[in-house]
């Protein structure tokens, strides 16, 4: 075990904090990951997020323990002067500890056989319904099945993301581009690439992925700054198309996420012929063309185009109920400008999400993400142990001071159109002060 010689202040450590001279901190001993972050499994955008900071928490949330054994071979020697626990990070890891302890990591239930079942069983009836049927109503309900496979298709693959879910991490990559790729269009590693930036830096402005949906999204003000987009590395506009565009959003959300979807594949494409390394490239794209194969031979056997163009528009929009969710998480939480901070992890998770309360008879139909804060604390821990530990959760939020916010569906899409349209509100003052101006 490597052991510490010489120290070094958290304002030294701040220095390194560029990709080509990049150290982090993890229980006080600092790392030099300059070199690591290129072939890192979970990208490059999670560390620089982190870049220069002591990131314990973070570290722990994502890596299994076997990871800690890869560490000494980045040790630079030094250990924080500085270093210090919060008594919330204490007590965050003593869970993830005793969690880990009970099995918890290892304990997925029969959930992955359930839903390769039911996913089956979905693709069964609406392939049927439209190669066998010549009505109108079963083609238009073997759309909205498919929009609900595609649904329980991401939940799955959003799993297999976090943890594997088979008995090797090579079946485990086979998932990945099945249900990703092949069934659903959209590339797993478009999704590791954005979802993996979007947990680090939980609801950050220019930092999240998640949140940056300008022109026709903003969910804060601080938006109309047209911030820079660390993630993209881009600006991110809010010009006179933006400003109409985000006056509406509060009319516009239910419409623009029912074909969102759309937006999503043009993302895949255009990060997989890209000059960015992009792992399995080859896998990707190979998972794509399945899809576009499969997927428009399926529409072109109905019988017209209107037909054709009705049963896309409903599979898009039954699986746009599952956009809508993402959007219920964040949206009407907390939100910041900056980068994230590796010393306070647990709070900001649990002031930039939002929980859906819903039966034990409907986690299929969420798919484990209505526990949002769980996921975001505990990411390597499957589904099925969510509702269990959400009541730790709860009692740690409580012993601390910090908000555990859980709202029914109803309850939330009142939220999240509430920030909507008080963002509208603010972004149509400066429209028509626009139009006043130049007339």
């Amino acid at each position: 075990m490597a052991v510490c010689k010489k120290y070094i202040t958290a304002e030294e450590l701040k220095k390194h904090n560029k990709r080509e001279d990049l150290w982090i901190s993890v229980q006080g001993k600092v790392y030099n990951v300059t070199d690591w972050i290129k072939q890192h499994p979970g990208g490059d955008i999670p560390i620089l997020s982190l870049a220069g900071q002591e990131a314990t928490d973070a570290f722990i949330a994502f890596h299994p323990g076997t990871a800690w054994k890869y560490l000494d071979n980045f040790f630079t020697g030094y250990c924080l002067q500085d270093y210090e626990v919060s008594e919330v990070s204490r007590d965050y890891r003593k869970l993830c500890v005793e969690f880990a302890k009970a099995g918890l990591f290892e304990k997925k239930g029969h959930g992955v056989i359930c839903s390769f079942c039911f996913i089956v069983f979905l693709l069964f009836l609406t392939f049927y319904g439209v190669l066998f049927s010549d009505s109108f109503l079963i083609h238009m309900l073997c759309g909205a099945l498919l929009g609900l496979t595609w649904m329980q298709i991401s939940y799955l693959g959003h799993d297999s993301g976090h943890y594997v879910i088979m008995t090797t991490r090579g079946f485990n990559k086979m998932v990945q581009i099945l249900s990703g790729n092949c069934l659903t269009g959209i590339s797993i590693a478009w999704w590791k690439w954005t979802h993996n930036a979007h947990h680090v830096a939980c609801n950050s402005l220019d930092y999240d992925p998640d949140l940056q949906h300008l022109p026709v999204f903003a969910v804060s003000p601080n938006l109309f700054k047209s911030l820079n987009s660390m993630f993209y590395g881009r600006e991110l506009t809010f010009d006179s198309l933006a400003k109409f565009f985000v006056s509406y959003q509060h009319f516009t959300f239910y419409p623009i996420v029912c074909i969102s979807r759309v937006n999503l594949f043009v993302q895949t494409l255009l990060l997989l012929f890209s000059k960015r390394k992009v792992p399995d490239r080859f896998l990707n794209i190979l998972g794509i063309l399945i899809f576009w194969t499969w997927f428009p031979l399926l529409v072109s056997t109905l019988p017209n185009g209107t037909e054709r163009v009705l049963f896309v528009l409903t599979s898009f929009a039954v699986t746009g109920i599952q956009h809508v969710q993402f959007c219920l998480n964040h949206f009407a939480a907390d939100v910041y400008v900056g980068q994230p901070k590796g010393n306070d992890w647990f709070e900001k998770q649990t002031a930039g999400t939002i929980d859906i309360d819903c039966s034990p008879q409907m986690d299929w139909f969420f798919g484990g993400l209505q526990f949002q804060l769980e996921h975001h604390l505990f990411p390597r821990l499957p589904r099925c142990q969510l509702r269990k530990i959400s009541p730790i959760v709860q009692e740690l939020c409580k012993k601390h001071n910090l908000p555990y916010r859980s709202l029914s569906f109803y309850e939330a899409n009142k939220w999240t159109i509430r920030t909507l349209k008080v963002a509208a509100m603010q972004a149509r003052g400066l429209l028509w002060e626009a139009v006043n101006t130049h007339g």
